[in-house]
Parts: C-alpha cells; structure tokens; sequence
C-alpha cells in the first residue's frame, strides 16, 4: 500500500486513533523490514556517532511501542517520549488535531505516558545496528513546581544506562508552567541534571535540552545551557502562536509548516549563540527544508508532522539529498 493511500484511510479516523493505528501497523510490518538505519553521511556529535542527520523528533512514539520498526525506515536516530517518572493520562481527548490544507497539526496532548518503568522495560534488548536512541524526559503534570527536577533526576537515573542521549524537556507548551523552567531556573535545573548524570557512574549519555520557539530572550537561555556544562541544544518545541491562521484553532502546540519560519529563525539566533551542537526540529517537510536547516547550523534534524503528511520515503529525500 503507498503511503499515499495509506494517509487517505487515516485521515477518515480521529488524528489521534489514526496515529496509534500507524504504529500498531509498523510493529506488525516490521519485523518484514530490514533492522538497521540508513549509513550516509556519518557525523559526530556529542561522541555519538550518527549514521546519517535524520531523526524522529520526540512525540511520535512516546512510548517506546514502535521503535524498531520505525528504525527499519532509515533513520540515524530515534527520540523516543516524553517519559514522565510515573504514567499519567495527559489531557482529554479529543487533543490532537490536522490542518491538511496547512500541512500542521495542533497537539495539547500533555505528555501522555506509560512511565519510566514501562517504558524503560520496551528499550531493552537487541537494537538495529548503527541507530542512536535518545529519550526525551519530563515531570509528571502533577508533581508541584518545587518537585520538578526530582522527577528529571528519577528519569535521569533511570534512562541513564540505557539511553544514547537525554533530552531535557522544558518547552512543551502543554504542561502548566513547564516552559517558565526556561527562564531564570533553567541554569539550576540543568546543573543538577548534569551532576546526576555524571555521578552515576558508568555510561554518561549527552544531555541535550529542548527549547521553544516562543522564548522572548534566545541568548539568556542559550547562556545557561552552557553554564550548565549541557552538552547540546534541540530547536525547536511546537509553538502557541498561530502564524498564518484565521479564526479560531485548537489549543495547544503548533506544528509542521507554519512552524518552520519560526522554527528556523529560532535556530539562527542559537547557533549565533553558541558553540555547542544544534538539533533541527519543527516545520521539515521536505529535503529542502532540512538542507535549509542545516545550511543554518543545525548539525542534524528531526521529523515528525513531515512524516506524517509525506510518510517514509521523506526520510530517504533528506538523506539522499532529493528534492
């Protein structure tokens, strides 16, 4: 079945359902796919080494259900969450909404989650040669704001050992509060996530922070990452803005192609900003885009709205160069 007409049966359903039914599709065709990333390009970051600059950008497979067959389509890395320390709902359905005509989704999901122990449990075992995993953390909705960076220690000793790279989330705009973690705590909050990490002994995975793209001060926050001793930057969350749009929308994050001026501009400022190795993630819909991404600093980029409206073989266009 081409993706096409693939996308043409999921959109009759709920954007939500339609998803789950993708990845109970992928578990079910992957083992008929080859196990393995795509070797192009190789780059290093952060000591890893990436087999090609395409990733699957948190949010897709927040649960780790898919994940190897997602790596049968060729991506250099995986981004699974966000984790939370304990599992919770998130907000009530419906909370995942499409514009086709805008090539976007609006999502006010929450950081649904299986928990850490779950989760933790669906990393382990054999993993497709060459992928690098990353896990994307975050507190639990219902843990007070003073308990916060508990809940990012728990997850920290608990995907240490097992996850190439963390990924700090404080910028999903779904989470009360959350994202005012950027501002002049983030230095504190990064600091403690570091030291746990390097007092754990063994294995000591990048620790990488995902910002938003609605931050009113990039080298404030750029200035703390570094501070922190982090290792690198993720740009870009989904955005509370409506660029583009008419009327009313949904609530929640933006994503997709209304995204990516955002986004990229986003990306500029940190990469002027600092040294440290950048993450492309927000508005890649075509080979293009992530070339533009790229060209602006990024030394990978991240897909997740762009598979959902092209399907797999955008991943192979970016890799290979395709228009």
């Amino acid at each position: 079945m081409t993706y096409r007409l693939a996308r043409a049966v999921g959109f009759r359903f709920d954007a939500e359902r339609a998803h789950a039914m993708a990845l109970l599709a992928l578990r079910i065709t992957g083992p008929l796919r080859r196990g393995r990333a795509i070797e192009h390009d190789p780059v290093t970051m952060c000591g890893l080494t990436f087999p090609n600059r395409v990733g699957l950008a948190a949010g897709y497979d927040k649960d780790a259900v898919a994940w190897r067959a997602l790596a049968s389509l060729g991506f250099g890395h995986i981004e699974i969450g966000t984790v939370t320390p304990l599992p919770q709902p998130g907000h009530l359905r419906p909370r995942l909404t499409r514009y086709p005509e805008r090539r976007a989704l609006i999502n006010r999901m929450g950081f649904p989650s299986a928990g850490a122990e779950v989760v933790a449990g669906r990393l382990g075992g054999r993993r497709p040669r060459g992928l690098v995993l990353g896990v994307s953390i975050g507190p639990n909705a219902f843990t007070p704001p003073e308990r916060r960076l508990a809940d990012y220690l728990t997850l920290v000793d608990c995907f240490g050992g097992i996850a190439d790279y963390l990924a700090v989330n404080v910028s999903s705009p779904n989470t009360a509060g959350l994202r005012q973690l950027q501002g002049e705590t983030l230095e504190s909050l990064l600091a403690a996530i570091v030291a746990a990490r390097d007092a754990g002994g063994g294995r000591r995975p990048p620790i990488l922070v995902k910002l938003s793209p609605d931050l009113d001060d990039v080298v404030t926050a750029v200035r703390a990452v570094e501070s922190s001793r982090a290792d690198g930057i993720i740009v870009a969350n989904t955005t509370t803005t409506r660029p583009g749009f008419e009327g009313p929308t949904a609530p929640g994050g933006l994503s997709g192609a209304p995204l990516a001026p955002l986004a990229r501009s986003t990306l500029a400022a940190v990469h002027a900003a600092t040294r440290l190795p950048v993450i492309a993630s927000g508005g890649i819909m075509t080979a293009t885009d992530a070339r533009d991404r790229l060209d602006a600093g990024a030394t990978l980029v991240q897909l997740y709205t762009g598979l959902v409206y092209r399907g797999p073989r955008l991943v192979k266009e970016i890799t290979f160069g395709s228009p």
